[in-house]
């Protein structure tokens, strides 16, 4: 059982650097200047792809610091 859920800490590990690695920076440049705040892609960010890979990373990282908690208290022998 411990193998096993090594194995998948690790894949989550990969997945997550993964998913980081694709999403966009954060930096607006002088866009952010204007006060544009309420633009319509930040009010519908959740249906684009920068929505989705957020996202995932919070349940990736959700997963992975559970596992790690998990794994070293050794919850699972």
């Amino acid at each position: 059982m411990r193998t096993a859920l090594t194995v998948l800490f690790i894949l989550i590990c990969l997945a997550l650097i993964v998913v980081v690695l694709m999403q966009e920076g954060k930096d607006a440049g002088l866009g952010s200047l204007s006060g544009q705040v309420d633009s319509y892609v930040r009010k519908n960010r959740g249906r684009t792809k920068e929505g989705r890979l957020e996202r995932i990373t919070v349940i990736l990282g959700v997963a992975f610091f559970a596992l790690a908690i998990g794994l070293c208290l050794k919850f699972f022998q």
